[in-house]
Order: C-alpha cells, then structure tokens, then sequence
C-alpha cells in the first residue's frame, strides 16, 4: 500500500477488495481519503469507486462484516453508503459527465476510472489507489497530484474554464482548500477562477454557504476570505463584507480598512476558538461601520452606533445565507451589539454599576463577549496594544469580583412577577412590571443586595408609594 493506513482500515481495505474481487469488478481507493493520508491529515471517511455497479458492490462489502452494517442507497444517483465502526465508505460506479451551461448538475454515464479521474475538480483529489489483485495499493496518479501536493499547490487536471464552467461551486472548493491546507492556488487556475466569477449565481445558496462555513472554521480563515474578496466572489456571494474594503481621506484623516481589520479579527479569535457561531461574531462584529461612517470636522472618520446598526442587520444576512434564523443568529446578533461594552469600560472610572450591567446583559455569553473582544485589539501600535490588553484585563479581574460578589451573571430576578401579583392581588400589567424593573435597576447601581430579603424589603416600599398594600 503505497499510503500510510492503519490496521482497521487496511482490514476494511482487504474486505472492499475481496468482495470487489468475487464480483470481477475493478475497485479503487479515490479523492480526499489517499489526499489526506498522503498529507498525514487524520480521515474518518473513505471513497471508493468501481467500475460497474457501486450499489451492487455495498451490497457485497457489508457481507463481508458481522454484524453486518447497514447499507444506505440512493438508486437515483448511484451511490451507497456504509459504517463500519467510525469508519464511513462511500461506493459510486466511475462515471463520466457533461454539464449543461445554467445547471452544475451533470448528465452522468458509467465511465473507466481514468473518465472518472478526469471529472475530478483538483489533481490533489484525483489520485486514486488500487484495491484490484493484480495492482493492490498502487497509486494511480495520471495528473502528477502528489507533486502538487509536495509543492502545496491547488490544480485543476482539465482547464480551467472547463472545470468551473461546468460547476461553479469548484472555486468555492479552490479557495476552501486553500485556506484549509495553507496551499496556493496555481497560477492559471486562479485566472479561470477570476474569469468565471459570475458562474457562482447559478450555485443554491444553501451550497456555498456550506463551503463559506467550512472557510471560516479553516486554520487561518483570512487566506480564504482574502481570495474571495480578490477573486471577485466575495462581491456576489457578501456584499455588505466587501462595502467595508478600503480607506477614505478627508483633510488628510483616514480610518483604518474595516475589511482587513476584519480578517485579523477573525484570525486573531481563531487561534482561541474553533466554535463556528463564534467566528461569525467576529465576522460581523463591524459590519454596520459602512452605514454609519460620517466625516466630522476637526475629529475625523466616527462610526456612531454602529454596533446597533449591525447587529439590526444580521437577520437579514442570516435570511439571506440560509444560516440558523433562532438560536445562533441570535447569539451572533448579541456579541456583536455588546463587542464595544468591554473596550468601553477600559476608557473609564470602571464602576462596580457598570460591571454589574454588562455581566447582566452578556449573561452566559460573557466569556464569548470577552475573546471577541480582546481580537479586536488589532493597533500596528505595540504600545497602544499594551496599554489596551492592560486595561482590558482590568476589566477581567473587576468582572470576576463583582460576579463572585453579586452572581448577577444569568441572573434571575429574587422577586418574580408572580409573587408580586399574589402578594397585591394584581392582574397582570405595567405596575407589576414597575415594581419589577425598580428591584432590578437597584441591584445592577448596586443600591440593594441581590438578596431576596432586600428585593422584598424594596418591593414593599415601591408598592407603598403606589399606594399598593399586601392583600392578606
């Protein structure tokens, strides 16, 4: 075997082999499973291609194991899939295609392994390995993909044009691998890609969010961002990121490029967190900077509100993207309208009040809302960056005392609405949601302990200047 494979998945490899064998059936290893393996990448998951019937050949594997696993299979599209362990296989007949221009879905019919290698969108993912008698564990490589793997490099195996042409959602995958492998795009597939931009409209939203996603959980997203926004995708796939590219001067005052600003906040939270929700948050954390920028004389550029304005317009973007519209867009909507609090804090006289409302407002996110935060300390300045982290841990220690003095982080009100309508006998209403509000605002400035007693003693006393008593 001329890849590195462990035991479990060479004897997966000799079971694929002998049931391909007493069905006479040409059997190979292909794609991202001999890529990663080459690279020393780890894989839960293999392909393999035959030529023939894939299903039919699932069907074989799977007696070839006890218990034996399910096989799942798509008649429509010629493909079946099996678990042996963790270990996921996925079996298709080799084929070749053709692709009508305004659709990326092919008209396929079977094909040798060598049409099937053709079809291929990058050389890298076009080598295959024998599971056949007479060549078992050779490496079939007609489009030199190994080389190119040594030389970190991203190549189509046909031109350019062609491969994206056919299916656009290749230079989403270029650029994906890029960023994910730390691999360069070579040079005339990066000029198809650029040519070919406009391709990507007829591409589902739902797929090229798919491959933006897997962008922005890569090692360093701000390769693949910067090569969407350079290929000219970026313009069609998220415009509102690219309306944050560039400087503008007035009387000599510039602001910084928020796009670039952006990238390394991405970066700089990515060397913390793998959390893809967490990341969008950086993504998005300025995008309402464009809407805002005004140019004030004897200042310069200011961006007032924009952390407001932002955050109204993650909805839209999250609709648009087909991304999560509950839970998650609300996370991200949150960290982005809260990500000046803390820096804010640093700029102050840092009041155990003000403590107290942030760590209220950020809830069970606060730790999220703090790494955030500190990526977006970004100054070339290193001095200022200094002074800023200093401050900023600061903030960090007097959040930490204050939550051990007054758990005000995911607080609960120590006087619920409903006991004060049992003790008044009040129906609902806005004197219920007074007298609520009153304990509330005089727990977070720090008035009254977060304390039942206290709340009930100061319940009592707003009820009395309503002209409210306790019903017996």
């Amino acid at each position: 075997m001329e890849i590195n494979c462990t035991a479990k998945e060479l004897f997966v490899f000799k079971k694929i082999a002998h049931a391909a064998a007493s069905l006479n059936r040409e059997t190979y290893i292909i794609g991202g499973f001999v890529r990663d393996k080459l690279l020393d990448r780890p894989t839960k998951d293999a392909d393999i291609v035959c030529v023939g019937d894939g299903i039919e050949l699932a069907h074989a594997v799977s007696k070839q194991f006890y218990p034996t696993p399910t096989v799942a299979f798509y008649k429509n599209f010629g493909t079946a899939a099996l678990k042996v362990d963790d270990f996921d296989i996925e079996f298709v007949g080799a084929r070749k295609e053709s692709y009508r221009y305004h659709s990326r879905n092919p008209e396929v019919a079977p094909g040798t392994l060598q049409e099937d290698q053709w079809r291929r969108d990058f050389t890298i993912n076009a080598l295959a390995v024998s599971l056949n008698e007479s060549s078992y564990g050779q490496l079939i490589d007609p489009f030199d993909g190994k080389t190119d793997l040594a030389n970190k490099i991203i190549r189509t195996p046909l031109e350019p044009g062609q491969t994206f042409s056919d299916d656009p959602l290749r230079m989403l995958r270029a650029i994906r691998f890029a960023s994910q492998l730390g691999f360069s795009i070579e040079e005339t597939t990066w000029k198809g890609i650029c040519l070919h931009v406009e391709r990507i409209r007829i591409i589902s939203q739902e797929r090229i969010t798919e491959e933006f996603n897997k962008i922005l959980v890569s090692p360093k997203p701000s390769i693949g961002l910067d090569l969407l926004y350079k290929a000219g995708l970026l313009h069609i796939i998220f415009p509102q990121l690219v309306d944050l590219a560039g400087a503008e001067y007035i009387d000599g005052k510039g602001h910084k490029d928020n796009f670039y600003h952006t990238l390394q906040v991405v970066d700089n939270i990515a060397q913390h967190t793998a959390d893809l929700w967490l990341r969008w948050a950086a993504l998005l954390h300025d995008i309402g900077k464009p809407a805002t920028k005004k140019f004030e004389a004897g200042h310069g550029w200011t961006f007032h509100g924009h952390e407001v304005v932002g955050g109204r317009m993650i909805p839209r973007i999250f609709a648009k993207l087909k991304l999560p519209q509950h839970e998650k867009m609300r996370y991200v909507r949150k960290l982005v309208e809260l990500h000046l609090r803390p820096i804010s804090l640093t700029k102050e006289n840092i009041t155990d009040s003000a403590i107290r409302r942030l760590l209220f407002d950020a809830g069970e996110e606060i730790d999220d809302l703090m790494l955030l935060c500190a990526a977006d300390i970004t100054s070339k300045n290193k001095f200022k960056v200094k002074r800023y982290l200093s401050n900023f841990n600061l903030v960090k220690e007097r959040l930490q005392q204050v939550e051990e003095n007054d758990r005000i982080r995911n607080w609960q009100p120590p006087i619920t609405g409903e006991l004060i309508m049992s003790v008044f006998k009040l129906p609902p209403g806005r004197v219920v949601g007074d007298i609520k509000n009153a304990i509330r605002e005089a727990i977070l400035d720090g008035l009254i302990p977060n304390t039942y007693e206290a709340a009930y003693s100061l319940m009592l006393e707003k009820a009395k200047e309503l002209n409210l008593q306790p019903v017996d």
